[in-house]
């Protein structure tokens, strides 16, 4: 199971912030008045926002399953699955929405995938994550009429913040891969900087490990300029993947049986909201993240049920798929000990020493996650 010191506090951070998130959301709510709203739920709709919520994460598997191919790895699409799972539970509880990367390339590593390959598929479906991103928020801002209105007040400045950030990402990244020299000589007076001001302890293996990074974004670029058919295709499958995602509001809103609203408006409703809070800081966004919604969502759900759709949404979105990642997780955890296990006797029952001692290290080195991920 996935355990270790910085795992616990994420969880305990994450707890703290659903604890507070449920203090202030619902003050002053009948608890009466809350449930009342919820029988009003027509449970077709709720199995609709669960199956949004799989094709989500299966969306993120495809991606995972078709570079890795381009690859040479033949990976599963159940295993690919499984991967992404991973990478939504540690995600959630991690305050960085890429918190999942390296533990989804430590479990590749586990299926004899190398962690270059492992790295270069994250890089590829964050990069084109990140993009699909700002698409949506830029296609809903311009075309969905009244939606840019509605962003007022503290949900403008954070609506700001995250597209500030996530452009300043994805400038970043495009910059790092295509104009590596360029990106070397920020990167090295940026890292200079915080040397002169002591906030690095020591620089030269930052830089050690700076030059890792730049490694692997330079193999990213090669990649996407040898398959661009590939790199477009992950494209349009993370836009499918936010749709799945934005869809959730548009389920629990028929579940209630409200009509008035489009999916366009609904889903590009979520779409500003996700834009907003994705690039904070904390554990699954939690606390703006619920209170982005009501504030946007007020003028669709109105004041008496957006509290109640707030909760089956971020229920459904979030929570459920936490529990249900955290399974995942487990049990991809055990799966890959139980063949790291078979594969190793297999190999040390052979003939040759040399295949002993290379079986031995193998096992020994996979005994050892990446950071915070101690097993």
């Amino acid at each position: 199971m996935i355990s270790g010191k910085k795992n616990a506090l994420g969880i305990a951070l994450l707890m703290l912030l659903m604890a507070v998130t449920g203090v202030i959301v619902l003050r002053g709510q009948p608890l009466s008045l809350l449930g009342a709203a919820l029988k009003q739920l027509q449970p077709q709709y709720i199995l609709l926002a669960l199956g949004f919520m799989f094709a989500y994460v299966s969306c993120e598997a495809l991606c995972t399953k078709q570079i890795l191919g381009r690859l040479g790895h033949a990976a599963p699409f159940g295993r690919c699955l499984g991967y992404s799972f991973v990478g939504f539970y540690v995600s959630s509880i991690t305050p960085s929405a890429t918190g999942g990367q390296p533990a989804q390339i430590y479990y590749m590593s586990r299926d004899q995938i190398p962690a270059a390959h492992g790295a270069l598929n994250m890089m590829l479906i964050a990069a084109c994550y990140q993009i699909a991103t700002l698409l949506w928020g830029g296609a809903v801002w311009f075309f969905v009429p009244g939606l840019s209105g509605q962003m007022r007040g503290g949900l403008a400045v954070l609506l700001l913040y995250g597209g500030s950030i996530m452009i300043a990402l994805t400038a970043g990244m495009a910059m790092v891969m295509f104009l590596p020299h360029a990106a070397r000589k920020i990167c090295g007076g940026v890292l200079r900087l915080l040397a002169k001001l002591r906030i690095i302890k020591n620089p030269q293996k930052a830089w050690e490990k700076l030059e890792l990074q730049l490694a692997e974004y330079a193999k990213g670029a090669q990649c996407i300029k040898k398959n661009p058919g590939l790199t477009l295709r992950v494209l349009a499958l993370c836009l499918v993947q936010l749709g799945m995602l934005f869809s959730v509001p548009w389920a629990v809103y028929l579940a209630f049986g409200q009509s008035g609203y489009t999916w366009a408006q609904v889903a590009g409703t979520q779409a500003l909201v996700t834009l907003a809070v994705c690039n904070l800081p904390l554990p699954g966004a939690v606390g703006p993240a619920e209170g982005s919604f009501v504030s946007a969502f007020q003028f669709i759900f109105g004041a008496a049920l957006v509290t109640p759709a707030m909760l089956v949404s971020r229920g459904i979105s979030f929570y459920t798929f936490l529990l249900l990642s955290a399974g995942v997780a487990v049990a991809v955890h055990l799966r890959t000990s139980r063949e790291i296990r078979e594969r190793t006797l297999r190999e040390m029952t052979a003939n040759s020493e040399k295949r002993r001692v290379k079986a031995v290290k193998r096992y020994l080195n996979t005994r050892s996650g990446p950071e915070g991920m101690v097993l």
